[in-house]
């Protein structure tokens, strides 16, 4: 397993997705999205396990306004804009090569080993 955790020090989720795999003896890469981001090849990889740009938009976020703006922009723009701020995407992102899952999700996690 090539485990990649995206996520903030500050977010729960992440902070528990972080444990799961401790627990578990797994390796994991953590990438502070608040420091680092996405690349576009990560984002894309992620997108497509996920169901898409919509799926990766936290409805929760901080910033109402960017969400608004998200809303009326086409997809190029609105993963343009969703890679410059990275704060509106679901924490945690957890990767293992193609597959991905937004959010604290330890039952697909068990299907991965």
């Amino acid at each position: 397993m090539n485990i990649q955790i995206f996520g903030t020090k500050k977010c729960f989720d992440t902070k528990k997705a972080e444990r799961y795999f401790k627990e578990r003896g797994v390796k994991y890469q953590f990438i502070d999205m608040k420091e680092k981001g996405m690349s576009r090849g990560e984002f894309n990889s992620v997108k497509q396990a996920v169901g898409g740009t919509d799926a990766l938009i936290d409805e929760k976020c901080k910033d109402q306004d960017l969400l608004a703006l998200l809303k009326y922009l086409s997809d190029e723009d609105k993963e343009e804009k969703i890679l410059e701020n990275p704060k509106v995407i679901k924490t945690p992102v957890v990767r293992n090569g193609k597959k991905a899952t937004l959010g604290y999700c330890p039952d697909v996690w068990k299907e991965w080993d």
